[in-house]
């Protein structure tokens, strides 16, 4: 059984990761650092930006961090789920059949454009997501651990695209943008690429052994019954929304209580605070829900403005009740 990691040093190797990544990516230091967090709960990331914005180039630095093995996925029309899950096949000189793995048995995925696969493509996700294992030919293999999927998608792109269905949605932990650059920042991107990639430069800050510690560990931090009450009240409130015709799961709950779990631990802390559920909400829940039409078409609403708008309603408990 592995040692129990305490709160300083899941802070202390959080930090170390993100100042790796902050080497090759420039700014976005917020996203990196919810990323961490989505892999120190066990969950799995749904980049949705345009192309250009370093969707894959993060989770390559995070990988290369954590020093564990990588396999990107290009996900096209034609993929079948044998190209991801693996597939047994006939060895004619061995005289039996053969498994031969797919890429999904690596410890980081990256899933390229997850909605230009099929439904049924997307699908085979699914149980590896939830699970942490695939079925092939009724045989069970389970995966690697850690095992962490960063999916990517570009939300302008609609033609030849397959949007991802609400229930491979909801297994995603967090939905995340990584956004434009600022004019400095874009300065500092020039600057940093002008002669080579820093990304060949960069050497792992830890591996393996130390993210199944953190992911066993995170479960320690206390979450207040008030908090507890405060994240239920906010679930609640997506379920009986005016523009909101389908809400958070319980699934989603259970999220937004192990994200805010993580990030007091990036923050050293062995407890929840309101704040911390109010910065992770946002990106745990705004997928989650579905609005209805006409907050849609009007333009005037999307997800991530209705969860804003929950947030400034739901009543915070008071410093005293944590």
């Amino acid at each position: 059984m592995q040692a129990i990691m305490k709160i300083d040093e899941i802070r202390d190797l959080g930090n170390k990761i993100k100042e790796n990544i902050s080497k090759v990516i420039v700014g976005k230091e917020e996203v990196i650092e919810l990323v961490i967090a989505a892999l120190f709960c066990s969950g799995h990331v749904l980049l949705e930006d345009v192309p250009g914005v370093g969707k894959t180039l993060l989770a390559r630095c995070l990988a290369k961090s954590i020093d564990c093995e990588f396999k990107r996925i290009q996900f096209t029309p034609d993929l079948l789920p044998t190209d991801l899950t693996g597939i047994n096949y006939y060895n004619q000189k061995a005289g039996e059949f053969v498994f031969r793995a797919g890429p999904v048995f690596a410890n980081i995925i990256l899933a390229d454009e997850i909605n230009r696969a099929t439904p049924r493509t997307q699908s085979s996700l699914l149980e590896c997501m939830e699970e942490c294992q695939v079925t092939i030919d009724g045989e069970t293999r389970k995966l690697s651990r850690p095992f962490f999927v960063i999916a990517t998608q570009n939300p302008v792109e609609i033609q030849g695209t397959f949007p991802l269905p609400e229930a491979q949605l909801d297994r995603f932990f967090m939905r995340l943008k990584i956004g434009y650059p600022s004019p400095d920042e874009g300065m500092a991107i020039l600057n940093r690429f002008e002669r080579s990639s820093p990304f060949p430069e960069i050497a792992g800050v830890a591996n393996a052994e130390d993210i199944i510690r953190v992911q066993d560990s995170i479960t320690a931090v206390k979450v207040s019954s008030d908090v507890k009450k405060y994240i239920i009240e906010m679930v609640e409130m997506t379920r009986n929304h005016e523009r909101i015709v389908l809400g958070v799961s319980p699934r989603g709950s259970l999220a937004l209580m192990k994200a805010s779990q993580a990030r007091a631990a990036l923050r050293g802390r062995d407890f929840v605070t309101p704040d911390d559920v109010k910065h992770v909400a946002v990106p745990v829940l705004a997928h989650r829900i579905i609005l209805k039409g006409h907050a849609v078409t009007s333009g005037m609403m999307n997800s991530e403005v209705v969860i804003s708008d929950i947030l400034k309603k739901a009543q915070v408990p008071l410093e005293s009740d944590v």
